[in-house]
């Protein structure tokens, strides 16, 4: 019997492909722009340098914006990684008054627009008197970065057998021991997850940083203003290495991890 040629067996892997090639577009054309020996715009190409790679810093404004970002992203991570986890242990383990508003206010942030969002706490930083600056940036990304946090973090510790807290306070653990020797260890994956989204969304974050960054410049900040002359070639240099930078560490976390599955697959095979 001959197979039949099928239109839909074939539609789906079309429309994959289309659609991942639509959003690969964009990070190709950043990573080959990266390397145009432009002149005063990047709009056109006029060949291939080096020259961008090896002195990113050459354009003003670009360096700085990125350490900004990077500044403000690695401290609302410390301190909303550190809130949210508590947060969530909170939720999870404890009962206590307004427990149901805690949790309707954690998850008001992720159902709100941030051009909402961002408008509100420019309000309040202006009635109350406070300069913006990277203090009110820093202030706005611990805001919202809490709330993915304690989603993220919930879920694990939702996850926990209690029986093995149990077990480490059954050996005589103090409440910090068993903490430190048995609950954080447990949470360690899920709290790392959490810290690297809301250092992704604070890194790429530009309307509630535009509504509160003041004279302050980010790197989205930066890429929107130089947008409208063509973004420099070390602005595609900067955003080309943080995407290698992510691909690398996803690999390489996938691969160790596919490694320690199949070393702990042997251990139990030969015991």
């Amino acid at each position: 019997m001959k197979p039949r040629f099928g239109f839909g067996r074939w539609l789906l892997p079309f429309y994959s492909l289309l659609a991942l090639v639509f959003l690969l577009i964009p990070i190709v054309y950043t990573i080959v722009f990266s390397f145009n020996n432009s002149l005063k715009t990047n709009i056109a190409w006029r060949g291939f340098t080096l020259d961008n790679w090896l002195h990113v810093c050459d354009e003003p404004g670009v360096c700085d914006a990125f350490g900004n970002s990077i500044l403000i992203g690695v401290v609302a991570t410390v301190v909303a990684t550190t809130l949210g986890t508590m947060i969530a242990i909170a939720l999870v383990r404890y009962r206590f008054r307004f427990r149901a508003a805690t949790n309707l206010l954690i998850f008001l942030p992720l159902a709100t627009p941030e051009v909402v969002l961002g408008a509100g706490l420019a309000a309040q930083f202006l009635t109350a008197g406070v300069p913006k600056g990277i203090t009110t940036v820093i202030i706005a990304h611990i805001m919202f970065c809490v709330s993915f946090v304690v989603v993220t973090v919930k879920a694990r510790v939702s996850s926990l057998d209690p029986a093995l807290e149990e077990a480490g306070r059954d050996l005589y653990g103090s409440p910090s021991q068993v903490f430190l020797r048995v609950t954080f260890p447990l949470l360690l994956p899920g709290i790392l997850a959490a810290a690297l989204l809301a250092f992704s969304l604070s890194f790429d974050d530009f309307i509630i940083t535009y509504f509160n960054s003041g004279s302050i410049q980010t790197f989205p900040t930066y890429i929107y203003t130089a947008a409208t002359r063509g973004i420099p070639p070390q602005a595609n240099v900067i955003a080309s290495a943080v995407f290698l930078l992510a691909i690398i560490i996803v690999v390489s976390t996938q691969v160790s991890g596919e490694l320690r599955r199949k070393r702990l697959a042997r251990m139990t095979v030969g015991s």
